[in-house]
């Protein structure tokens, strides 16, 4: 985690412990989606009538925000492992 000078000195309050976890965790997937109300799903490329379908964009978002939540749930867990073990998050060292 990028911290600065002055802020290695403190501990970081755990909501952004939290958030810095979670964004290392997002940097660190390859295939994160993001969610979309207009997505055109093609089932027949020969029929256009049907250009997407609406129960298609539910499961896809429905999808993708359990894969958010299950980052948020892996950073709190972090969070909680790394606090237990009294580890000092802004200079890396169990303390």
């Amino acid at each position: 985690m990028n911290l600065k000078k002055n802020e290695a000195e403190k501990p970081l309050p755990r909501r952004s412990r939290l958030h810095e976890i979670l964004i290392a965790l997002i940097k660190q997937q390859k295939d994160l989606e993001l969610m979309d109300d207009n997505v055109q799903i093609f089932e027949n490329p020969i029929n256009n009538s049907e250009k997407y379908d609406p129960s298609k964009i539910v499961e896809r978002n429905q999808r993708i925000i359990k894969k958010y939540q299950s980052l948020v749930r892996s950073a709190i867990a972090l969070d909680a492992l790394l606090e237990s073990e009294d580890y000092n998050i802004s200079d890396g060292r169990i303390s």
